[in-house]
């Protein structure tokens, strides 16, 4: 199924028939506005669905083409091609992918199957896999930096994935942990 969304600033907004991208794909993050819903995509999930063909998106009243999209993504946020190259293959390995913005990373990530919007108690949730940060191979950080990730990782009982980004556009997970002696 294709749904049809328009790109408002930072994100792009399905008005009608998302049941299926939301509840059965997991995309998205549903808005209630009172009198209606609608499901907001960020870029990158929608620069996904429409890479695999299920989004026609819209700027005002232009279709926009794959290579317009990824364009304008890059243009609003300078992060896009390596946070979309991690998203994708983690997506395509099966992972469920949401934003990790309120962790201080790019993503979280939950394993295969699991349903990140079940309802419930807290301790009957699903719990987020890894939180992931996507970097280009020439970035540099400072251990304060790696260890703060790894902190704040290890707080929400998961782990710190680093994805690096090659210039192949290849992505190469590192894990890093906290060791006590």
């Amino acid at each position: 199924m294709t749904v049809q969304g328009v790109l408002i600033k930072n994100k792009v907004v399905v008005a009608k028939k998302f049941d299926e991208v939301y509840k059965e794909k997991y995309y998205g993050k549903i808005i209630d506005s009172g009198d209606k819903e609608q499901l907001d995509l960020s870029l990158i999930e929608a620069m996904h669905l429409l890479n695999k063909g299920e989004l026609i998106l819209k700027d005002g009243k232009k279709k926009l083409k794959k290579d317009d999209a990824f364009l304008k993504f890059c243009a609003v946020d300078d992060e896009f091609p390596q946070k979309y190259t991690v998203y994708a293959d983690l997506r395509e390995r099966g992972y469920i992918v949401k934003s990790g913005f309120k962790f201080g990373t790019h993503f979280r990530v939950y394993s295969r199957g699991v349903n990140p919007y079940k309802e419930g108690p807290k301790h009957q949730k699903e719990h987020t896999k890894w939180v992931v940060h996507a970097v280009p191979e020439n970035y540099t950080l400072s251990y304060q930096e790696m260890s703060r990730a790894v902190r704040l990782a290890q707080n929400i009982r998961t782990k710190m994935l680093w994805a690096v980004v090659d210039s192949e556009n290849e992505p190469t997970y590192y894990e890093i942990v906290r060791i006590r002696p």
